[in-house]
């Protein structure tokens, strides 16, 4: 048994984000199909066909757009998602609870799907397509005890995983 790990957040749009562009190939994608298609929209519109360069440089903002709002928004409907998060790990599992006591949660690592590490934190998978949970980076307070927690999961749930 390793020692406990404890971890404090502030939870933001910006981690859910990044979790659901890790996993998801749509959401990761839709940036690059904007640009493309509003290159194809702009080539129109140079060719005087105003309507359907209209039409895709509309399309094209809409595609980029979408995917952040609509993560934006989940977050701010969900009544827990702002609160200040504490966390302990160890080996047997991850409980995490807000600071006002409105959610806990203990996970035993037996019910991951996997984990990823992201530019801004990791992402534990439950295996359900929708269930990410991130955990940013700033939760650390050093290098060395976001090492600890990279070992920690290496250990109990593999090596991080794409899919």
């Amino acid at each position: 048994m390793t020692d406990e790990l404890e971890l404090r957040w502030d939870p933001h749009p910006a981690d859910w984000g990044d979790a659901v562009r890790a996993v998801t190939p749509v959401y990761r994608w839709s940036p690059w199909f904007a640009g493309a298609l509003a290159v194809f929209a702009v080539v129109l519109l140079v060719l005087d066909e105003p309507l359907p360069g209209l039409f895709g440089l509309g399309c094209a903002v809409l595609i980029a757009v979408l995917p952040p709002l609509t993560v934006n928004f989940s977050f701010r409907r969900n009544p827990v998602a702002a609160t200040t998060v504490t966390a302990t790990a160890d080996d047997a599992s991850l409980r995490m609870m807000t600071i006002d006591g409105t959610a806990y949660s203990d996970l035993r690592w037996s019910t991951l799907a996997g984990w990823l590490e992201t530019r801004r934190g990791f992402v534990l998978r439950t295996g359900e397509a929708t269930a990410l949970l991130p955990v940013p980076l700033r939760a650390f307070g050093d290098e060395a005890e976001q090492a600890r927690f990279r070992e920690l999961l290496g250990r109990q749930l593999g090596p991080a995983n794409r899919k």
